[in-house]
């Protein structure tokens, strides 16, 4: 069975880079047989939480959050590729993870963070576990952490430099960690029903 996975990223910065690391992970899970899909925070643009996906009447929530919530419920796992705001979480991916909750229930989500110096998005990563567990997600034990990601990936998602070796180095088990427990999620929830 193809394993879906949405990969979620959140800067709306101009100049943003992490987009890199996005594509990135896009192509290598694509290359590994999945099928994959890019969700970009500012490209949705949900706006700021008012209103939870749940808390609208059926058939009455806007055709974006509706559409989003249709990808996550279809999902077999996800991938949250962070950047760091003042040692914490970016905003809008924040805002978008928040619009929703029971639809992220039961699947693994891994954690790949970026930075533009040599932190490579830790701190974020590390505030990210927390947020995604809360949130119904089994945050798997491998993560990707990239400093300098213009000087790892090039604009076409590329790898370079000793950062892009060190990246390549990486993904293979930070992918099939993910691969792992996204086919123990979707067998235990084909052999048992949910808890709630």
């Amino acid at each position: 069975m193809t394993d879906r996975i949405l990969v979620f990223y959140g800067s709306y910065r101009r100049d943003r880079q992490g987009i890199r690391l996005a594509d990135y992970c896009v192509q290598k899970l694509a290359e590994r047989g999945a099928e994959v899909e890019l969700i970009d925070a500012q490209a949705v643009g949900l706006p700021m939480l008012d209103r939870m996906y749940k808390e609208y009447p059926e058939g009455e929530a806007p055709e974006a959050l509706e559409t989003l919530a249709g990808k996550i419920r279809g999902a077999d796992a996800f991938v949250f590729v962070v950047g760091e705001y003042n040692w914490s979480v970016q905003p809008g991916l924040k805002n978008l993870t928040d619009h929703f909750l029971e639809e992220w229930f039961w699947r693994p989500a891994a954690i790949a963070s970026y930075s533009a110096g040599r932190t490579a998005g830790v701190r974020a990563a590390l505030a990210w576990r927390d947020i995604l567990g809360e949130m119904g997600m089994a945050v798997v034990s491998s993560t990707i952490a990239v400093g300098q990601i213009g000087n790892t990936l090039d604009e076409q998602a590329q790898p370079q430099g000793e950062g892009g070796k060190a990246l390549e180095r990486q993904f293979p088990r930070f992918a099939d960690d993910l691969a792992w427990w996204t086919e123990a999620a979707r067998a235990q929830r084909e052999k048992v029903a949910v808890p709630y």
